[in-house]
């Protein structure tokens, strides 16, 4: 019952901030921040700044004290130019959708937005961050007549094409007591792949009769190196002596020589294995037989990915896992 109350609360203030900012969903960049975007509202220590200046203009007019006359309105008069100047510090900005690298289920997207700056008097103290979440603490500047990439990290739970949420990009300069904002959503998506499965038996050497049966080739125990450890590596890769003395993590890599193929089939996974079981299965063997050099294709229902090698084929099969029985809307092919 909490749950379904929050969730209402939630789509009734995501309406309420569609009809408000006017912002109905993703948008072509680059985005123009102008004056109508723009909103601009007293923080906490602004407001108490204001009931003090109403306590003194009191005190000033009950007791007639010029010089209280004059501090209330010094005061006051430099709040009313930081109004001027937290509005001008984000009033033309320019943003654009910046690269954002695929990702595995569970893991963090990372969304690089690009933001420039076409004035010349540099942009001071902002902050940018997924509407709805908490602001951090990573505020950043950008210079005159120049540009800057800020990274906002997205939790991920699915597999698929992950849409850019709406963004808030906040300034509290110059003196804190004015907090300027504006929200924009670009129009910027990121791949997320499966999870590759922890407990996914080896590929298999012994035929074509298997799920990651491999033909004509030398073994795959040729020991050629290290490497830096990755997520998504394989624990039965990582050179576990190394760990245990204390060394950095690094994952071990195996010579193929690009002579042996291994072919990863839906059809020989174990039926009772539900899809998202499967394909979870199939990413490890995917990410194992990158990382040992291997020779390999992937058959899906419906898709055939023929024996390569590289990271291009690597990128093309776990999008083909990613984008695996979704809807055509949220299946359209990488780029």
């Amino acid at each position: 019952m909490t749950t379904r109350r929050a969730d209402i609360v939630t789509a009734i203030k995501a309406r309420l901030q569609r009809w408000l900012f006017r912002v109905g969903g993703p948008e072509a960049g680059p985005i123009t921040l102008g004056q109508r975007r723009i909103f601009v509202l007293p923080t906490g220590f602004g407001l108490a700044l204001a009931l003090t200046l109403l306590v003194m203009l009191l005190a000033s007019i009950n007791y007639t004290l010029s010089l209280g006359f004059a501090l209330t309105f010094l005061i006051g008069g430099v709040a009313w130019v930081s109004i001027h100047h937290a509005f001008r510090n984000l009033v033309d900005l320019t943003v654009s959708p910046g690269r954002s690298e695929a990702v595995f289920s569970g893991e963090a997207a990372r969304f690089g937005v690009q933001l420039h700056n076409p004035g010349l008097r540099p942009r001071l103290g902002l902050q940018l961050w997924p509407g709805g979440g908490a602001p951090g603490d990573d505020g950043f500047d950008i210079a005159p007549q120049a540009g800057a990439v800020h990274f906002v990290a997205i939790p991920t739970r699915q597999r698929g094409w992950l849409q850019l949420p709406r963004l808030h990009l906040e300034t509290r300069h110059p003196l804190g007591l004015i907090r300027a904002w504006s929200l924009f959503q670009p129009d910027q998506r990121c791949l997320v792949y499966p999870t590759p499965a922890a407990d996914a038996p080896p590929l298999h050497h012994d035929g074509d009769d298997h799920p990651g049966s491999t033909a004509h080739g030398r073994g795959r125990d040729d020991f050629a190196g290290l490497r830096h450890h990755q997520t998504s590596d394989s624990p039965r890769h990582v050179a576990w002596k190394s760990v245990a003395r204390g060394g950095p993590w690094r994952t071990k890599e195996f010579d193929g020589g690009g002579s042996q193929r291994v072919w990863l089939d839906w059809q020989h996974l174990p039926p009772g294995a539900g899809i998202e079981a499967r394909l979870s299965r199939l990413t490890r063997w995917v990410v194992d037989a990158d990382a040992a050099g291997l020779e390999y294709g992937l058959r899906l229902p419906g898709v055939e990915l023929p024996p390569a090698t590289g990271s291009a084929h690597r990128h093309a099969c776990l999008a083909a896992l990613a984008l695996f029985g979704l809807p055509t809307a949220h299946a359209q092919p990488a780029s």
